[in-house]
């Protein structure tokens, strides 16, 4: 089991940008991805992008262009810096660990809202 805590949330203006952190310790050593999923209140949960073990990435269409995930292996962390925020982007924003079957891991969540 792996333990994840994100950080970085925080309330910016629309167009504004902030970088979520998720901090999991040996999630590279167990062969994990991960990945990033949103939800605003009274909407399912979403997710947002994924990047695997090998540095690969992926995006929903939504944030595509728009929000960049990356990992620092050395610091067992997995970034999501999102730029020209939309209010629409306001929801709750958990990490997940992914890419194998025993890859179920998820954070609490960190709030990020954008304000117009």
């Amino acid at each position: 089991q792996v333990q994840l805590v994100e950080s970085g949330g925080g309330s910016v203006q629309a167009g504004g940008s902030l970088r979520l952190s998720c901090r999991a310790p040996g999630f590279t050593s167990v062969n994990c991805g991960m990945d990033w999923y949103r939800q605003a209140a009274g909407k399912q949960r979403e997710w947002v992008s994924s990047i695997s073990t090998y540095g690969s990435t992926s995006y929903s269409d939504s944030v595509k262009g728009r929000f960049t995930t990356s990992q620092d292996k050395a610091k067992d962390t997995v970034y999501l810096q999102m730029n020209s925020l939309k209010p629409e982007d306001t929801a709750m924003y958990s990490c997940k660990t992914s890419g194998k079957w025993w890859c179920e891991d998820w954070g609490q969540g960190t709030q990020v809202t954008v304000s117009s």
